[in-house]
């Protein structure tokens, strides 16, 4: 089997590919190879995960993207409609694949994107859904914990905020309550945040959303309601 670039497989590999409907392959040269990536910032293993629409990350056997009943794409589309509209300066805290910052920059006059691991980006470089990320001039690049970015950031710099963080287990930090009011200060007057916490119907979710909910309005925002439809919460400055 050839493709147009020029790389080329044997049927048996083709065949093996077909088999494993879990993993995503670079092909080149002949051969087949897992995108996988281990990070040592993290010690996480990031591998990239098939879907009917684009791919997603497996971290530490966990989704990044909704996928039972959504995918990716439609599952990025839900919180950018949370936040709407986006627009001006928007601050994306979790870079991961890049989804989230490339679908704010259709609309965005500017996208800030932090990342904590390297390993994301690297990744992220094998996954054609994410070129826009490393093309698109409006989308500016972070590499490091997004708590200490944003605290050398100044006041009221952002209108859009898209807080989409792991989960506790993987990122507890973040759903501090001193966290949400430096989200707060980098916020301007009127400005929108979202944050993405989880399945609504889960019991251990409706139990982390009402603390979230009530440690952002202790950190200053109002207005703070649920978006099921999202998986989250939005919130005003």
């Amino acid at each position: 089997m050839a493709f147009p670039d020029g790389a080329w497989l044997s049927w048996g590999l083709v065949v093996d590919i077909s088999r494993d409907e879990n993993k995503c392959f670079k092909v080149g040269d002949g051969v087949i190879k897992e995108i996988r990536v281990f990070s040592e910032t993290t010690n996480w293993v990031r591998t990239l995960y098939p879907t009917e629409s684009a791919p997603t990350t497996l971290v530490s056997g966990m989704l990044m993207h909704r996928v039972l009943g959504s995918d990716p794409h439609a599952d990025t589309m839900e919180k950018i409609k949370a936040a709407r509209p986006v627009m001006g300066r928007v601050l994306d805290t979790a870079t991961g694949l890049g989804y989230t910052a490339i679908e704010a920059a259709k609309s965005a006059n500017y996208v800030v994107t932090v990342e904590l691991d390297p390993a994301a980006l690297e990744l992220a470089r094998q996954n054609p859904w994410s070129l826009a990320l490393f093309d698109d001039p409006t989308i500016e690049q972070h590499i490091g914990h997004v708590w200490d970015v944003v605290e050398e950031m100044d006041d009221a710099i952002f209108s859009v905020i898209i807080h989409d963080p792991p989960t506790i287990s993987l990122g507890g930090d973040l759903y501090d309550g001193y966290f949400y009011a430096e989200l707060c200060r980098v916020l301007k007057e009127g400005g929108r945040l979202f944050h993405y916490i989880g399945d609504p119907q889960s019991g251990s979710i409706k139990k982390l959303e009402k603390g979230i909910m009530e440690r952002l309005r202790d950190a200053g925002f109002k207005n703070v309601v649920r978006k099921p439809r999202a998986f989250g919460v939005t919130a005003y400055k």
